[in-house]
């Protein structure tokens, strides 16, 4: 493994102790369903409609009982709201039908879930049953890509690349860090190179300053 890859590592590792998904959750459904309403909208503004929606509704069994219409309405907020209501409840019948009412612990059964796609699929995996599990989403593939952890153009090339730098038992807590690297400091428009403690090991910041 490159000496640059082992050095971020290492510097990732003490910035970032103990890094964990900022989505609040009781459960492993709850987690679902919160991951599902996370697509292109924040973790605060998923937080805030879920506390409403699990109040009364925070099993697949307790779900599939409201209307998609009612659901519609309540995490309008979220974006894209017709369909995820409609993946949430398509989701929530397969889980009492096939599973019992329980989410699955393999990505085979899991990608099979209404709206549950690779990204998903791995953050369920690693959050709820501690698989080693990378999830790429905007945050890390710009992140993972500056820094130089990966050199790809599209998420399932990121993916790859992050799973053949990366130590498999470091894969949960690097998609956690890489996470929040990206949502305050490495941010998308305005990185904050010079408030970085990763800058020095940085790739898009030695490319921008010819160092």
């Amino acid at each position: 493994m490159k000496k640059n890859i082992l050095d971020i590592i290492d510097k990732v590792d003490k910035i970032y102790e103990n890094p964990k998904c900022e989505l609040n959750f009781n459960s492993n459904y709850e987690l679902l369903v919160a991951v599902i309403l996370s697509a292109q909208c924040t973790d605060k503004r998923v937080n805030i409609v879920t506390s409403e929606l699990f109040k009364n509704y925070n099993t697949p069994e307790k779900m599939i009982t409201l209307p998609q219409e009612q659901l519609e309405a309540i995490i309008r907020p979220c974006g894209f709201f017709h369909n995820k209501a409609s993946h949430i409840l398509e989701c929530s019948k397969d889980l009492v039908q096939k599973h019992n009412g329980e989410v699955p612990n393999n990505k085979k059964e899991l990608k099979a879930l209404a709206g549950v796609g690779e990204k998903t699929a791995n953050v369920v995996l690693s959050m709820a049953f501690k698989v080693p599990a990378i999830a790429v989403d905007t945050h890390v593939f710009r992140v993972s890509n500056r820094l130089g952890l990966a050199d790809a153009k599209d998420v399932e090339h990121t993916q790859k690349d992050l799973e053949k730098n990366l130590p498999k038992d470091k894969w949960i807590k690097f998609h956690y860090a890489l996470v929040l690297h990206g949502r305050y400091v490495c941010k998308s428009q305005r990185p904050l190179c010079s408030e970085c403690e990763l800058s020095g090991l940085c790739k898009y910041y030695k490319s921008k300053n010819k160092i």
